[in-house]
């Protein structure tokens, strides 16, 4: 194109951002002050999760961290979460690192709150499946940076603002895997149900939740994970933890600290993905948990092997 020129088009000038920007503003201006005891509710919870974890000494919580690995799966994954978590105690992260597993576990929980109620309403009614597949792809795609905009125009600066784009972030997949899960059970299962004069809320509770667990699991797993990216973007806000010592070190062009904090991350996502993973993939009935319930339950007669006769 020569300089100078401007260019020839028929198409007219689309403010659609101008539009939504005008309206962002008159919301927040109607609602301002419901925002702010959002915000001031949400800093408290994570705020105070936080120093849950950070109360015990390390090592002990990182011992309990191991006996859950063990729990929900085997003394493999136990040792190798023991390690990790020595490993990020040893590179002086401990403290971010529990700040950031705060702010994901709380999101985590609002996320799944709010997505399964959606996915069941969805896997229900197809109306309603056919309103939020938009939206979802809306959310989903998004890039995770421009979610930041509108929360700290909304919440500010700080850890109210990164735990909400965290949540919009990571909400997807709950609704979309707990869709699915449900639909994909069996209808005969589910018109045997229905013959032997079960309700539909004690089909949803007895038949379709637990036969679409693993599903479910998934979903969670999915959401915990984009909930860990999308802290350590949030640091960028103000959000704290591990976030924050990668942005320092971005600003700063320290390269120890950014792998310090960067091998953090990993640890904890390889942690909770394992975690999640193996409580999806056990069958009903199976587990560290039941073995030792079983075991301490079972009576004298339990234990005698029944005589041949």
């Amino acid at each position: 194109m020569i300089e100078g020129t401007t260019p020839l088009t028929i198409v007219p000038p689309l403010p659609v951002g101008e539009l939504f920007e005008t309206g962002f503003d008159w919301f927040k201006d109607t609602f301002d002050a419901a925002f702010d005891a959002i915000g001031d509710f949400i800093n408290s919870v994570i705020d105070g999760f936080a120093e849950l974890l950070q109360a015990p000494e390390p090592l002990v919580l990182a011992i309990v961290f191991a006996l859950l690995a063990w729990l929900v799966r085997d003394w493999k994954l136990a040792v190798g979460s023991l390690v990790g978590m020595v490993v990020i105690i040893g590179m002086d992260m401990w403290d971010p690192a529990m700040e950031t597993l705060a702010l994901v576990v709380v999101a985590t929980l609002f996320a799944l709150v709010i997505g399964i109620p959606l996915g069941i309403w969805a896997a229900r009614s197809p109306a309603v499946s056919r309103i939020l597949k938009p939206v979802m792809d809306f959310m989903q795609t998004m890039p995770g940076f421009v979610w930041l905009v509108p929360v700290v125009i909304l919440f500010g600066i700080g850890v109210a603002g990164a735990m909400v784009a965290t949540v919009i972030f990571a909400l997807p997949p709950a609704v979309r895997l707990t869709e699915l899960g449900i639909r994909q059970v069996d209808s005969e299962v589910v018109e045997a149900g229905h013959a032997f004069g079960a309700g539909s809320r004690q089909i949803l509770k007895d038949i379709q939740l637990p036969l679409a667990l693993p599903t479910l699991m998934a979903g969670v797993n999915q959401v915990i994970m984009l909930a860990l990216s999308m802290a350590v973007i949030a640091g960028l806000v103000g959000g704290g933890g591990l976030g924050n010592e990668v942005v320092s070190a971005i600003s700063t062009l320290d390269l120890a600290l950014g792998f310090d904090a960067g091998i953090s991350v990993v640890i904890l996502a390889i942690f909770l993905d394992r975690l999640t993973a193996s409580i999806g993939s056990r069958r009903p009935g199976h587990g560290r948990l039941r073995e030792l319930r079983d075991r301490f339950t079972r009576t004298p007669a339990d234990r005698t092997p029944a005589r041949v006769s």
